[in-house]
């Protein structure tokens, strides 16, 4: 009887572990997703709870004495009557504002992606060697205080500041042009200034990952540059446009910062400037609430959106 040699339990472990690669490793299906649970219920904690209380404060009541915001955490005693009176100001009294908002968005989230995409390409595609310096200097400014940015952009269109002098040294206006005076071009360049770092990095990301090969092939089948950019490039970066403009659209819709410090102006109220006078205001709890809530449904439009295109996306690839 021949007694088995030390190395046969490596040379089975060597078999198994030969089998198991070229097989592959079969998981559980709950394997992988179970990693996201813990995330999953950190992030439904902190958006459920919440939301419901500011739910519950649009629907209750204010306190007779110190008129301070009484939630009401029991649907069944939930009043309408607030939401009511806020949604008819707001196709009433308050349309304007909603429209400042829409119009200065669109227009800041166009600017910025106009620019964005300009300088996203020329790093993916030109930067070589610099473009970890290119990409430092682009990550900059979120070392800077969004305060202390824009109360430089308050220094420089003073009227004393340095953008009216070089103005007015150019003989291109005859006077000093007041800009914080609420123009809603001033809110407009602070929002796209703000904002246009957040849509740069995720543009070169996607514009970074593009093969090089498809468009040497775009070429070689006879395309120009600008045909290969419109028939190969814009497409392929289509996903990072969304998520660029995902990203840096629905925070703009509830800036109220910008506007306060660069215009203050009522000719340019957003609407995050209306929930941010009417949270300041004695008894004005369930009214902000309410404008929150409203501000939700119109951010979900776009996000249902930009799902649907990636869902789209990922399902034709």
């Amino acid at each position: 009887m021949s007694v088995p040699s030390e190395a046969e339990p490596v040379r089975r472990r060597l078999r198994r572990s030969h089998r198991a690669t070229e097989e592959g490793i079969h998981y559980s299906r709950w394997f992988w997703p179970s990693f996201t649970i813990p995330a999953s219920l950190w992030l439904a904690v902190l958006f459920i709870l919440p939301l419901y209380t500011v739910v519950s404060i649009a629907f209750g009541t204010v306190d007779p004495i110190f008129r301070g915001p009484l939630p009401v955490y029991e649907p069944w005693w939930w009043s309408g009557k607030q939401f009511g009176r806020v949604l008819d100001e707001s196709f009433g009294l308050y349309r304007h504002v909603y429209i400042h908002t829409f119009e200065y968005v669109v227009i800041a989230s166009a600017l910025c992606l106009v620019l964005a995409y300009t300088v996203a390409y020329y790093v993916a595609r030109y930067g070589g060697k610099r473009k970890t310096l290119l990409l430092a200097l682009l990550i900059a400014p979120f070392f800077i205080s969004y305060l202390m940015r824009m109360l430089a952009w308050i220094n420089l269109l003073d009227t004393e500041g340095y953008v009216n002098k070089i103005l007015t040294f150019l003989h291109l206006v005859p006077h000093p042009i007041d800009w914080l005076s609420g123009r809603p071009s001033t809110v407009i360049m602070g929002l796209v200034y703000g904002y246009i770092p957040y849509m740069i990095l995720p543009l070169y990301a996607f514009l970074d990952r593009i093969d090089a090969n498809l468009l040497e092939a775009g070429r070689d089948l006879g395309a120009g540059p600008a045909r290969t950019f419109f028939r190969v490039t814009l497409p392929l970066s289509r996903p990072g446009i969304l998520a660029a403009l995902v990203i840096v659209s629905l925070p703009m819709m509830g800036d109220y910062y910008t506007n306060n410090l660069l215009s203050g102006s009522p000719h340019t109220t957003m609407l995050g400037n209306l929930i941010d006078d009417a949270y300041g205001s004695t008894g004005q709890g369930p009214r902000a609430a309410v404008y929150v809530l409203i501000l939700m449904v119109l951010l979900i439009i776009p996000m249902l959106y930009y799902l649907r295109s990636t869902a789209r996306s990922l399902l034709t690839r």
